[in-house]
């Protein structure tokens, strides 16, 4: 049974961490592609999408890495997961202190409401998921490091 959640759990954080890697460096450069309307508007829309659906999974992914530090304290890797589940608990506090404030203008912003500061909001942003991203892939690393 632990086999089975190590292997769902590291599934669950690289899938998230798949997504995350594609905003970052997909998706918003695609966006910043598009005409400035039509950009601030796939930005608010993929907020309010991505806004609803990655705090549960990043809570998720904490949840299940917690299970598995806890679960396999006493098999070789588990300090890895306990680092990992750490990273994981830093990426939630990055989103809820910087992340989250921003997205939570930002998905409310129309061409005729955005402020003027939009895009270095915006910019923010992308800095701050940067970062995020890079805790996540730490995290996932160690954790197929642990599986191994």
């Amino acid at each position: 049974m632990l086999n089975a959640l190590e292997v769902f759990t590291t599934v669950v954080v690289g899938l998230m961490v798949g997504v995350e890697f594609s905003v970052a460096f997909v998706m918003n450069r695609i966006f910043n592609a598009l005409p400035e309307d039509s950009h601030q508007l796939a930005r608010s829309h993929g907020g309010r999408m991505l806004g609803a659906l990655m705090p549960v999974w990043y809570i998720s992914s904490l949840v299940l890495a917690a299970v598995w530090a806890i679960a396999g304290w006493h098999r070789p890797g588990a300090g890895l997961v306990v680092i990992a589940a750490a990273l994981l608990i830093l990426s939630v506090i990055m989103s809820v202190l910087l992340l989250v404030p921003i997205n939570n203008q930002g998905k409310t912003w129309t061409p005729e409401n955005r402020p003027a500061d939009w895009k270095e909001q915006m910019n923010r942003w992308d800095r701050y998921h940067y970062a995020r991203v890079a805790v996540i892939i730490a995290a996932f690393t160690l954790l197929v490091i642990a599986l191994a």
